[in-house]
């Protein structure tokens, strides 16, 4: 056995075991970091088939980007699985028969093959640039499909914006369409008011407030107010 298939048996291990743990561990934290190294590995595994443009774009845009931002998203949820476990238990029966007859597929897969299929490989320099071959099939032959994937991804990102953007009750933001449409009407209503009072009106208040006046109340609060004005003149005080 060359170092080859040593280093390739290694990653696959250890691709395995941190898969295997992502699906396992109870902390959601320690579950991502089991999906960077399984990522990690899998990168390794890329590189040893001398597919170095396939491993460093899983490494840069997985491990580099969104795998820190699934990590950035689990620490500031802070999920709570105490409630959840026995969700988890009533759904195990249907994802264990899922999962055997997926399982039951590869193993048939690997087992049988694919006996009628013989494509013979195709020489290939020693000089050539995969990357560089695979960003001219990319944009030649493939071209549709590559710019319905980033239309289709283009879309995903704005229903993930709409989705998450709620409207705050706190927020005293205007629209600036209707400052636009405001009117001068819309803003000051004028009111017709006279601009003295009738005779009829006027004799109408004086006698409420003669009846005001004239009752024992209003004469006993009057008196009072005399007598702490006289208390408090100091002319009052040295005669």
């Amino acid at each position: 056995m060359d170092y080859h298939a040593g280093f390739f048996y290694l990653f696959s291990a250890v691709l395995l075991f941190a898969a295997f743990r992502v699906i396992t561990s109870r902390n959601p934290v320690h579950a991502v970091l089991y999906l960077m190294l399984s990522f990690s590995q899998a990168a390794a595994l890329w590189l040893l088939l001398k597919a170095e443009f396939l491993g460093l774009t899983l490494v840069l845009v997985y491990l580099g980007a969104v795998m820190v931002l699934f990590l950035f998203v689990v620490i500031m949820l802070d999920i709570r699985l105490d409630g959840d476990r026995w969700g988890f238990w009533q759904n195990f029966p249907l994802a264990a028969a899922l999962g055997g007859v997926v399982a039951v597929e590869i193993i048939a897969v690997l087992w049988v093959g694919f006996p009628k299929i013989a494509v013979e490989a195709a020489p290939v320099a020693s000089d050539v640039s995969y990357t560089k071959q695979l960003g001219l099939l990319l944009y030649t032959e493939y071209l549709y499909p590559v710019e319905m994937a980033a239309v289709i991804l283009l879309v995903a990102m704005f229903a993930a914006i709409a989705l998450t953007l709620r409207k705050r009750k706190d927020s005293k933001a205007i629209d600036p369409g209707l400052q636009v449409r405001v009117r001068a009407a819309d803003r000051l209503v004028v009111v017709p008011m006279a601009a003295t009072k009738t005779h009829a009106a006027a004799s109408a208040v004086a006698a409420e407030e003669g009846k005001a006046w004239a009752s024992p109340v209003c004469h006993s609060v009057t008196f009072f107010r005399w007598v702490r004005s006289c208390s408090r003149c100091p002319s009052s005080a040295s005669s």
